[in-house]
């Protein structure tokens, strides 16, 4: 049986042996390195890729918006669990999801009420991964702004979305790198002590 990797070329046992007691320890940037890597190969460039291979495309023969919006949906619940130690989200998913899109900077600005997050909630997320289609009258573009509301519907731009998505996780990133915010790391490090256990 070949061990685990946690990361691209990182075996769960090499998180497991980092001195981490110590908020100064240089093994701290190692372990933000490692959730860097984990991330990025996972979520972030397929979804570059799945970008750039339509750039030349116009807007309205662009077709990987569901599964962009699939992957960076799936993110979004990821890096909520990571912000708040949750070992997994089962039965917590939806509130997991709703409180990083309102309380993350780069989304709290357009998903400026619980209702707005929870519509994206079961139309977008629960709507293509549930049924492979989005709910309601709401749709998936590839111009405009991040979000528009018309109507009762929303249309979310699914590059604006990726771009924020990316830039939120570099910013979790750099505080994973402050000492100062401890209880944000114990929550990253009993995620990925969870993740390096299984």
């Amino acid at each position: 049986m070949h061990p685990m990797e946690i990361a691209p070329g990182v075996q769960a046992a090499e998180w497991q042996v980092l001195k981490l007691d110590d908020p100064n320890s240089a093994d701290w940037a190692v372990g933000v390195e490692m959730l860097e890597a984990r991330i990025h190969e996972r979520f972030i460039e397929p979804v570059d890729y799945l970008i750039a291979s339509e750039e030349t495309r116009p807007a309205t023969e662009r077709r990987f918006g569901f599964t962009i919006l699939a992957v960076d949906c799936l993110l979004v619940e990821t890096l909520g669990a990571f912000i708040e130690g949750l070992e997994d989200t089962l039965g917590k998913s939806e509130a997991t999801f709703r409180k990083f899109l309102t309380t993350r900077r780069l989304f709290a600005e357009d998903f400026k009420t619980e209702d707005l997050a929870k519509q994206f909630y079961k139309e977008f997320r629960c709507g293509i991964l549930h049924q492979a289609e989005v709910g309601g009258a709401s749709k998936v573009w590839s111009v405009g702004p991040l979000l528009q509301v018309e109507g009762g519907r929303i249309i979310v731009n699914r590059n604006k979305f990726h771009e924020r998505l990316k830039a939120e996780f570099k910013s979790y990133l750099a505080e994973l790198r402050d000492p100062k915010n401890s209880a944000l790391r114990e929550n990253f490090r009993k995620k990925m002590n969870f993740i390096s256990r299984r």
